[in-house]
């Protein structure tokens, strides 16, 4: 299955207020008024674009070339491009100049985070590439073990690169010593990329999220550029509010980009437009649309913005 398949797929239930909201709006009249405005409107929020920027975005269709009468396809073509338009801010992929690419992730408990990590060191190992897991959450019990897990899956999915996982030195070790020990054996063996998991916290426990910039500290000890990425895993089932997760976390440790998990378990992925209308916004370095390894992957504006409206072509 092509990753657009995937991305089709993935937002079946988003797309599904979308695809109902035109059809509406066209059985309404085959034209842009008032009745088919108020239809579409309707169906963006729905899809939890927000209401500032389904506003923005039908502005923009009232200004565009629409053909009279106005059919289904065309009004979802003529949306997808302008939704693409407006998720452009968010695709920018990331930088691997750095040798090792120390990335950092981190995340709300039960965003998807150290099962985002195992997806990603599967794709860039079986692009050739070398990585080693720093398994840095020594809060929860069980995530070693299904840090563990998710890597062993990655390295057995390919024979280009390899994947390595570094563990606690003993029950209750520090993160941060977990992180070093784990950028001292990438620099060791060459490794081309440093996957630090963290714990999941909470974005209002500030005394959680301090302990972020003092890992940024001990690994900076041994490269001062250290972390070049610092990702931030969203739950799209909790579509815009996410948005002061994002906040909060950017206030302890400068984000550089966040993922976006469980699309496929939402109806709410909409919630990426209201993330590109934010200042500055963070760009979206993959997307997860599913549970398999091949469920994760880069964020394509053109592609989620055809799939959002349900245009499979």
């Amino acid at each position: 299955m092509s990753w657009f398949s995937r991305i089709t797929a993935g937002l079946t239930k988003s797309a599904a207020n979308v695809t109902e909201g035109i059809k509406q709006a066209i059985g309404l009249a085959a034209k842009l008024d008032d009745a088919t405005l108020e239809a579409l409107e309707e169906a963006l929020i729905a899809a939890d674009t927000s209401l500032p920027v389904a506003q923005a975005i039908l502005k923009d269709l009232q200004k565009a070339k629409l053909p009279d009468p106005l059919t289904q396809e065309a009004l979802k073509q003529v949306l997808a491009d302008l939704i693409a338009a407006r998720l452009q801010p968010l695709g920018k992929p990331l930088d691997f100049t750095a040798s090792p690419t120390v990335i950092l992730v981190a995340g709300v408990n039960g965003a998807g985070k150290t099962t985002t990590i195992g997806k990603l060191a599967a794709q860039w190992a079986a692009e050739g590439k070398d990585v080693v897991v720093a398994a840095a959450d020594t809060f929860r019990a069980a995530a070693v073990e299904q840090l563990r897990v998710w890597t062993d899956r990655a390295d057995a999915s390919t024979r280009k690169g390899k994947v390595g996982i570094v563990p606690p030195a003993k029950e209750g070790a520090d993160s941060a010593s977990v992180a070093y020990a784990a950028l001292e054996k990438a620099k060791a063996e060459k490794a081309d990329i440093v996957l630090i998991d963290t714990a999941g916290r909470l974005a209002n426990r500030q005394d959680l999220l301090a302990e972020l910039p003092k890992l940024n500290r001990v690994i900076q000890k041994l490269d001062a550029s250290a972390p070049h990425h610092t990702l931030l895993v969203l739950d799209a089932t909790l579509g815009q509010s996410t948005l002061p997760q994002v906040a909060e976390f950017h206030k302890q440790i400068p984000l550089t980009g966040l993922i976006v998990t469980k699309l496929d378990g939402t109806a709410k992925a909409g919630f990426l437009l209201a993330l590109a209308a934010q200042p500055n916004p963070l760009p979206v370095v993959a997307i997860g649309v599913g549970e398999s390894l091949d469920d994760l992957g880069p964020f394509d504006p053109q592609a989620f913005a055809a799939a959002l409206v349900g245009n499979a072509g």
